[in-house]
């Protein structure tokens, strides 16, 4: 049973996501501040967090940064609609992924398994000759599931669990469009309902992500009205 930690001041949340975190199976540890978190980690650590950003006494950044002085336990940050430049100050600093509240619980449950899997690849020693295959070779790409792993012309490229499922959907066809309609269902549980803009923001941080590494990368052409396709260069 894996133990998740939940670090929210909203007690609302605390209560609900971990209601729905036991149902699933999960062993739930919650704390309002961040300091409090931090208390209990040193004690002993949990196999993966949650950190709302905003909070009193330690934000979600600062405890972020002193769990990865000593850990690399996977994190998801909850961020609020404005938190652009703290979601990419967040993932620079080492957070695994983020969801935008108001949010999904059934989203922040497959995101939680997504990486909770990743770990478990990770801490393996041996890569069978089945999960080797698995790596994905296109033109200067490489992916690797398993590991969530993204190289791009020989430079690693830290991608949240979203994005590399919409660029892992698109680069397996290349010259193939897929529609918003498409990778909607790649990105997300089909419980969870979520518009065109939304697709198009994620592929908009993906491209700014491909072109920290490559400024010249434009392997994801855009069909206005259609969707988008992955262009082997």
């Amino acid at each position: 049973m894996s133990r998740i930690a939940l670090v929210d001041d909203d007690r609302n949340i605390l209560t609900s996501v971990s209601m729905t975190l036991e149902a699933e199976g999960f062993e739930v540890e919650t704390y309002n501040d961040g300091q409090a978190a931090l208390d209990a980690f040193n004690k002993r650590l949990p196999d993966m967090a949650v950190f709302d950003i905003k909070m009193p006494r330690m934000d979600g950044m600062d405890l972020l940064q002193r769990v990865r002085q000593k850990s690399s336990m996977p994190v998801i940050f909850l961020t609020s609609k404005d938190d652009e430049i703290d979601e990419v100050l967040g993932l620079r600093m080492g957070a695994d992924d983020y969801v935008k509240k108001p949010f999904s619980q059934r989203l922040l449950v497959e995101r939680i398994r997504a990486l909770l899997r990743r770990q478990e690849v990770m801490q393996g020693d041996e890569v069978t000759e089945a999960e080797a295959s698995q790596v994905m070779h296109r033109g200067e790409l490489r992916m690797d599931p398993l590991r969530h792993a993204v190289v791009w012309k020989g430079r690693d490229v830290s991608l949240t669990v979203t994005e590399f499922l919409l660029l892992q959907a698109l680069a397996q066809r290349p010259g193939f469009v897929k529609s918003r309609d498409q990778l909607m269902d790649v990105a997300y549980d089909d419980q969870v309902y979520v518009d065109d803009r939304t697709i198009d923001s994620h592929i908009k941080r993906l491209r700014k992500k491909m072109r920290s590494v490559d400024s010249e990368f434009s392997a994801i052409e855009t069909l206005y009205g259609i969707g988008y396709r992955y262009n082997e260069e």
